[in-house]
């Protein structure tokens, strides 16, 4: 039976859905990087960690390559990368709108403030 094409776009942003995949992510935009770098910049436990890769090996965004003692990791395909890049857009506008409302309601506040008697 066929997966409806909204549930695995569901099912996809759902395996997204966790703090250090998407730090793991932002970190491999940059490149390939070991384990070890991984592990000192998101500064987490080992295990947790190997946990996280796992899913996103299992997803096909991330692969891993040992390279003698060490496993290096990167994104898949540059499609990832967009993609962070894209989420890291529509946050800025959403951040910015929402800056915007807060100073609409700060001066409104002042307004009311400046005009009640004291």
């Amino acid at each position: 039976m066929m997966v409806p094409l909204y549930q695995a776009k569901a099912e996809f942003f759902r395996m997204l859905g966790h703090p250090v995949r998407i730090r793991v992510l932002e970190l491999l935009q940059d490149g390939p990087m070991p384990v070890r770098d991984l592990l000192a910049a998101i500064e987490i436990e080992r295990s947790s960690l190997s946990q996280q890769l796992a899913v996103l090996r299992r997803s096909g965004i991330v692969v891993g390559v040992r390279e003698g003692d060490t496993v290096m990791y990167s994104l898949a395909g540059p499609d990832v990368a967009e993609l962070m890049r894209a989420a890291r857009r529509i946050l800025t506008e959403l951040i910015t709108g929402q800056q915007d409302l807060l100073a609409e309601l700060r001066d409104a506040d002042a307004d009311a403030t400046a005009g009640s008697p004291a």
